[in-house]
């Protein structure tokens, strides 16, 4: 579901709106625009990045992307997404990212927004649980 342009927004509340680019949808190098509130901005705007499929295996539940352009400052940045099927209809979803060293940025500053970033997607989507689980 989380490679499905469609559907993303279904998976992950806190984005809005997935918009085909260019490219065929599962295949390397289709490109898509996702908006929405996945990163918090200072001025209270939606956020947006625009992607690069790079690999996919659906049979595995890998994906990888690359940020080709956004407003969230992770610009070439590599994000590879594992979905792990756990017990009780749970699913484990591991993440990881591979930053280009951004000029005069502390490893430990990078790492403090990214920890933020991420966080902040996280409680959007236990919030939306709650939410449906509640019936509201």
């Amino acid at each position: 579901m989380v490679s499905q342009t469609e559907t993303l927004a279904e998976w992950m509340p806190m984005v809005e709106r997935c918009t085909d680019l260019a490219g065929e949808e599962g295949v390397p190098g289709y490109v898509r625009l996702v908006s929405g509130f996945m990163f918090p901005q200072q001025d209270g705007d939606r956020s947006w990045i625009k992607e690069r499929l790079v690999s996919m295996d659906s049979t595995s539940h890998n994906y990888v992307n690359k940020m080709e352009a956004s407003n969230v400052g992770l610009d070439g940045s590599i994000n590879a997404l594992k979905l792990v099927d756990y017990w009780d209809d749970s699913t484990l979803v591991n993440w990881s990212f591979q930053i280009d060293p951004l000029e005069g940025a502390s490893e430990d500053s990078i790492i403090d927004y990214l920890g933020f970033l991420h966080k902040s997607g996280i409680n959007r989507i236990e919030g939306a649980i709650r939410v449906s689980s509640i019936g509201v």
